[in-house]
C-alpha cells in the first residue's frame, strides 16, 4: 500500500487520533492529518508519531479539509478516512485491490453482508436512507450509503471531480460528480466502529438541509 496516502480529517480529536495513529503505525502508506490552525491540542496529542505529514487547512469546514488534503496528495491511491476511528483500516487491503479497475470504491455501512453500524442512531438511519434513496433515483447511482465518506480511488479521479464544497455537503457531490463523469466504482460491505472519543460534529437537521439542496441542486443542473 506504499501507493496509497490516507487522508484524516481531524477536528478537536485529542483524545481519538493518536489512539487511531498507533492502530495504523505499521500500515505502509502515507498518513496525511488535515486539521485547523486554532486546533493546537489536537497537534500536540500527535507530537511522538512519526512518517506522518500535517496540512494546517486554509479554510475552514470538512469539506474543505477533504479537497485541501486531495490537492495534496502525491501517491496514485488516495482514501479519507476519519480521526474518531469509526471507520476500521482492516478494509483497506481489499479497497485499494478493488480500485484496480475502479475510480472509486465506496465504503458501505448497509451494504448486505457485513455491513452494519455501532455509531448509528435512528436519527442518522433516516436520514441516510432518505438521502441515498434519492440519489439512486435522481442519478441512478448504485450506492447504499451516500453519506459514508470512507471512501477509497484514484488520486486523478479525486481530481477530476473539481470538488467544491467546504462543508458536508461534500459527502454527496462525490458520488454524483462521479456519476455525471461516467466514472466506475462499487460498494463494499464496512461496519463503522463507536467512535472513540467526541461529539458527532454533523447537526442533522441544518446539514440535512444543506445536503438536500445539494442533491436538488444537481437533479436541475443535469436535466439541462
Amino acid at each position: 500500500m506504499n501507493n496509497l496516502t490516507l487522508i484524516i480529517p481531524t477536528k478537536e480529536e485529542v483524545e481519538s487520533l493518536p489512539i487511531f495513529l498507533k492502530e495504523i503505525e505499521n500500515y505502509n502508506c502515507k498518513k496525511l492529518i488535515v486539521l485547523q490552525k486554532e486546533d493546537i491540542e489536537t497537534k500536540k496529542s500527535i507530537e511522538k508519531f512519526k512518517n506522518i505529514k500535517i496540512l494546517v487547512q486554509e479554510k475552514d469546514g470538512y469539506g474543505s479539509a477533504l479537497i485541501e488534503g486531495i490537492n495534496n496528495v502525491d501517491t496514485d491511491y488516495c482514501c479519507i478516512i476519519n480521526a474518531d476511528g469509526s471507520m476500521d483500516p482492516k478494509y483497506l487491503k481489499d479497497m485499494i485491490s478493488l480500485c484496480a479497475n475502479k475510480d472509486f470504491i465506496f465504503a458501505s455501512r448497509y451494504q448486505k453482508p457485513g455491513g452494519g453500524s455501532d455509531d448509528d442512531d435512528i436519527v442518522t438511519y433516516i436520514g441516510n436512507y432518505f438521502f441515498t434513496l434519492l440519489g439512486n433515483i435522481f442519478f441512478k447511482l448504485k450506492v447504499s450509503d451516500i453519506l459514508f465518506t470512507f471512501i477509497l480511488g484514484k488520486t486523478s479521479s479525486f481530481k477530476k471531480l473539481n470538488l467544491k464544497n467546504f462543508d458536508f455537503r461534500i459527502c454527496v457531490e462525490i458520488p454524483i460528480k462521479a456519476k455525471f463523469l461516467k466514472m466506475e466504482y462499487s460498494c463494499i460491505a464496512s461496519h463503522e466502529r463507536e467512535r472513540i472519543g467526541g461529539k458527532k460534529k454533523v447537526n442533522a437537521i441544518k446539514d440535512g438541509l444543506l445536503i438536500l439542496s445539494e442533491i436538488v441542486k444537481y437533479f436541475y443542473k443535469g436535466k439541462k
